[in-house]
């Protein structure tokens, strides 16, 4: 059972220094207690008070990471059942499936997909980040040879899948630096496999024929062996059965705290579909509802971008709007003679001015402003589009080091802020350009500095 608010709060330091994003130590202790905080934001806990407070200041589902490096896949540490309640935390990862069965070619083709499928978006490079290695042959010798081949060609976080327990943990071996993660511990190889997890420090999956309640005795024997980072798998291969069990699951960590079911899961769209239409369907379903990784059995643009875009939708803050960072963003190879326009970092609004600047064909500098996430008309009336913000911004940013006609076109709906902007950026001439973004290609095609 866990501690209450006012037990974790006799336990804190008592500082109400509100470096933890909370303006009091009992808010926070208020907010540990319903899990939707973090104890690593007290900066002042003592060690005693932390190995008393880990258990019950832990998120629901616990959180764990496959892989290595820039390909690592934090997956868990959700708190609630619905998005808008606060937010999604750690992003499921998707991995495509490769087997001993394939060729070469086939290895090498899924491989050159998972590299050349990659989108910026936001500042972020959105991609799927996982290889599913299934030993297809029974053959522990055929499996570290596909297992060394993936790692040698691949940066990507890996799975490792088989039914034999030797072929397994010869395999795990072969890549245990990179953090794999291992599939499945079943009744009959849970000793087998446990022992392969805690030797290695590898996040091991568990799978059970019997139901909620096999997975429960399985997570129960497998962390009382002092392995921790568990993932679950009902063994449902039927959209409606996968469905059910993903939200039974959640509910039952992030309602009832039931920790024996606190632990990301997995699930296979790649074995309960024939084609990948359907397969991205699936997986579309299993983002929202509640998947930690989706193995797919194929990876192409028309499939993997909706994917990748209804997850960062979704594994956002609800309350605080999607943002470009602050910069300075070349569009089309521009130089000192190109023309610079000035846009807010709402990101919408980004991705459609930059859009219609890249469709223009005009090469040109794009500075974005922070406006905390607000368009540009709704900054302007909140304060938050000035002339002295975004001169501030501009002398910042360095824009006068990237052009030599100290021209800076501001958007038409923020014509008001010409004069004090002007008085802001001394020597600089604002042109006021069109209010719809729309009209900025035949904007620029007419553009010439003043």
């Amino acid at each position: 059972m866990g501690l209450t608010g006012i037990q974790i709060f006799k336990l804190l330091p008592k500082t109400n220094c509100g470096e933890c994003g909370v303006p009091t130590c009992l808010a926070f202790a208020m907010a540990l207690a319903s899990g939707s905080a973090e104890l690593d934001a007290c900066p002042y806990v003592s060690d005693e008070a932390k190995e008393q407070l880990a258990e019950s200041s832990a998120p629901p589902v616990r959180p764990l990471t496959v892989g290595t490096g820039d390909y690592a896949v934090k997956v868990g540490a959700e708190t609630v059942m619905f998005r808008h309640e606060k937010t999604f935390v750690n992003k499921p990862g998707l991995a495509v499936l490769v087997t001993t069965e394939m060729d070469d070619a086939a290895v090498k083709d899924k491989l050159a997909k998972l590299d050349k499928f990659q989108y910026e978006r936001v500042g972020l490079n959105l991609r799927a980040e996982m290889v599913a290695i299934k030993d297809a042959s029974g053959s522990a010798d055929s499996f570290v040879a596909l297992v060394n081949k993936v790692k040698d060609a691949s940066q990507a976080a890996l799975i490792l899948i088989s039914n034999d327990a030797d072929a397994l943990a010869a395999g795990v071996k072969a890549c245990a630096d990179r953090k794999p993660l291992i599939y499945a511990a079943t009744e009959d190889t849970a000793d087998a496999l446990g022992a392969l997890a805690k030797e290695t420090g590898c996040p091991l999956a568990i799978k059970s024929s019997d139901g909620y309640d096999g997975l429960v005795a399985l997570s129960d024997k497998l962390t009382g062996m002092g392995v921790k980072d568990l993932v679950l798998d009902t063994g449902a291969r039927t959209a409606k059965q996968a469905f059910e069990d993903h939200t039974v699951i959640r509910r039952a960590a992030v309602k009832k705290v039931f920790r024996p079911l606190g632990f990301p899961t997995i699930t296979f769209p790649c074995e309960m579909a024939d084609n990948l239409m359907d397969e991205t369907l699936l997986a579309a379903m299993f983002i929202a509802k509640y998947a930690g990784f989706i193995v797919m059995s194929d990876l192409e643009a028309y499939s993997l971008f909706p994917l990748l875009l209804e997850r960062l939708n979704i594994y956002t803050d609800p309350q605080r709007p999607m943002t470009a960072e602050q910069g300075i963003y070349p569009i089309g190879n521009p130089n000192e003679n190109s023309p610079a326009l000035v846009t807010c970092n709402f990101s919408l609004t980004y991705f459609i001015v930059s859009g219609e600047v890249e469709g223009s064909r005009v090469p040109s500098w794009l500075a974005v402003v922070d406006t905390e996430g607000l368009s540009v008309l709704t900054a302007w009336a909140a304060g938050k589009f000035t002339g002295e913000s975004v001169g501030t911004a501009i002398n910042k940013m360095g824009l006068v080091d990237k052009i030599a006609h100290k021209n800076l076109v501001i958007p038409g709906y923020a014509a008001a802020i010409s004069g004090e902007l002007e008085e802001e950026l001394a020597g600089w001439k604002i042109l006021v350009g069109p209010r719809e973004a729309a009209h900025i290609p035949k904007y620029l095609k007419e553009w010439k500095p003043a």
